[in-house]
């Protein structure tokens, strides 16, 4: 989880008053924070964050922000941000995207703020802000990288172009040398560092002003000139590059809202893009791009165990800084400027009911006594795990989640029936896995020098869609097993199949398996028991293995638990 230390005199003066250890103690948890110590000697408050869906909170004045809103009920009020419906004047800041840099790394947007003078404290807290908005939800500047300028020394429009990494140089910061873009990835420690996000392309992402000097190369390392901000200046350009403009845009919001608390002026800039957006080709920025979240009353009385009132739900959401209406049966919530976690109704109601006060809920004893005892499901699996087990299997246990590559594209499978996240923080964790047979390939892909046979198997869950559930999907307990040997074959395969069914004692037939692409045909069988697929076996397809890296011969099965022990 996120962590943040942050000047006792900067988070008092945002939140308006000084609190005691205690009392933080108390109310962090409104923020999804806890205190995580207080360093009285230097005068630092650290704060551990608890929510990664809450980005905007892990900064000193979005603590303060959350804070202050449950305490008084009062709704900040942000009067710098453009819309759909109307825009502000940015008086000739503009950033213009070149269309080199489509594919490469899309966006770049940006604000200005002055009218505040930073001093040592307030700089390196907003550079702790840039830090967590890029490493943490940036996924390490892969999709958010920020910069922050001193925007006296550029000349608008600011350009935003791919170039030529060996013919394009300037000086970066740190540095006294001018090297070039590629020169930039081998010799600068950040350039080691974020270096590999761009270096694949054939043409670097450079940020630069109408006069021609140096902003930045993202998402690597500012100039050394324009991008030196040093405690004095006052007048900045901060600027966000990356391939998703809801993400970029949710990052200037964050920090354009932190910067007005902190008490700068914001400054909108326009943004000129090389590509068609839901916005349009042209914004100006900071821009207010949620959608209202609606809830109604019966999710809400559902989930929280009390009829609450219309009027009571706009009151705790007033106090989580959420302006609300009511119309019937229907809570309608506008979402804050600096916010963009409001996916479902249950967010709505999540909400409601910090608002409303966590300790206001009496416990309620339940109502049922039941004695604990273990699921037949999991007795069938614990029977089966022993026959593996004696059979020479070593028991394996994966993540629930994993990428496409992993699940579909390695497989060789279409991934029709494959559930996918909608809104994955990670491609690494995009889809709910199909199958149990990908895990098992992951970990013979990283096993080549361990000495053979190897033979290793898991039961757990897997997920498809299935439109006779009403959820859409249909969560399966599945066994997997897979070995492989330079002499191993299907009759191997067969024999494991037969000798667990035995041990199980199911009649089961097998059938032919047609068309399956990570078996090899003619090598594969489908299990039938009761009439009906309950699993596939086979050898293991050669292109499947080539994919995983893998080299040695191998087969594998997979097994429909919840059938089998019917």
């Amino acid at each position: 989880m996120p962590k943040i230390e942050v000047p006792e005199n900067i988070f008092y003066e945002l939140l308006g008053k000084r609190m005691s250890d205690d009392e933080l103690v108390d109310i962090f948890p409104v923020a999804k924070a806890e205190l995580d110590g207080h360093d009285n000697e230097n005068h630092v408050i650290k704060i551990e964050l608890n929510d990664t869906n809450r980005p905007d909170l892990w900064s000193a004045a979005g603590v303060a922000r959350a804070l202050k809103c449950y305490e008084t009920g009062n709704i900040p009020s942000y009067d710098f941000f453009s819309s759909a419906e109307s825009e502000k004047p940015s008086d000739g800041r503009i950033v213009i995207d070149d269309e080199s840099v489509i594919g490469i790394r899309d966006y770049s947007i940006g604000f200005a703020a002055r009218g505040k003078t930073v001093d040592n404290d307030l700089l390196v807290n907003l550079i702790q802000s840039q830090e967590k908005l890029c490493t943490n939800f940036g996924r390490k500047r892969k999709t958010i990288a920020m910069g922050i300028y001193r925007s006296e020394l550029i000349k608008y429009p600011v350009h935003y172009a791919a170039v030529d990494p060996d013919k394009t140089k300037f000086v970066p910061l740190g540095m006294t040398e001018e090297l070039s873009l590629r020169e930039i990835c081998e010799k600068h420690p950040k350039g080691r560092d974020y270096g590999y996000i761009v270096s694949s392309f054939p043409r670097f992402p450079y940020l630069y002003d109408d006069n021609g000097d140096t902003l930045s190369f993202p998402p690597v390392i500012n100039s050394a000139r324009i991008g030196a901000v040093e405690v004095g200046d006052s007048d900045f350009f901060i600027e966000v590059s990356g391939p998703i403009l809801d993400d970029l845009l949710l990052a200037v919001s964050i920090l354009s809202c932190d910067m007005a608390d902190m008490g700068f002026e914001i400054l909108p800039v326009k943004a000129r893009f090389a590509k068609d957006t839901p916005y349009g080709r042209e914004i100006t920025v900071p821009y207010y791009f949620q959608k209202p979240m609606t809830a109604s009353l019966d999710l809400i009385h559902k989930k929280l165990g009390e009829d609450l009132s219309g009027e009571e739900c706009v009151a705790a959401l007033k106090r989580m800084g959420v302006k609300a209406s009511v119309e019937g049966d229907t809570v309608t919530v506008r979402v804050p400027e600096y916010r963009n976690d409001f996916l479902h109704g249950v967010d709505v109601v999540e909400d409601v009911m910090i608002g409303h006060g966590l300790a206001s809920f009496e416990p309620v004893m339940p109502a049922d006594f039941t004695i604990g005892r273990l699921s037949p499901v999991e007795e069938f699996s614990r029977k089966v795990k022993g026959i593996l087990v004696g059979l020479g299997f070593q028991e394996m246990m994966y993540n629930y989640l994993g990428s496409k590559r992993e699940y579909i594209d390695n497989m060789h499978v279409s991934g029709d029936d494959a559930v996918f996240i909608a809104n994955p923080m990670s491609e690494n964790y995009e889809v709910i896995r199909p199958s149990v047979l990908p895990c098992l390939l992951e970990s013979e892909s990283v096993s080549g020098h361990a000495v053979y046979p190897h033979s290793i198997f898991e039961i757990g869950k897997i997920t498809v869609k299935d439109d006779a559930d009403n959820s859409g999907t249909r969560t399966i307990d599945s066994l997997g097993f897979f070995s492989s040997d330079a002499a191993i074959g299907y009759n191997d395969a067969a024999s494991y199949i037969n000798t667990l069914m035995y041990f199980l004692r199911k009649e089961y037939s097998l059938k032919e398996a047609d068309g399956d692409p990570r078996f090899i045909p003619g090598r594969a069988a489908e299990i039938i028991y009761k009439g009906e697929k309950v699993g596939v076996f086979g050898e293991t397809h050669p292109q499947v293995l080539e994919s995983w890296g893998c080299s040695m011969p191998s087969i594998m099965a997979e097994i429909d638990l919840d059938k089998l022990m019917l």
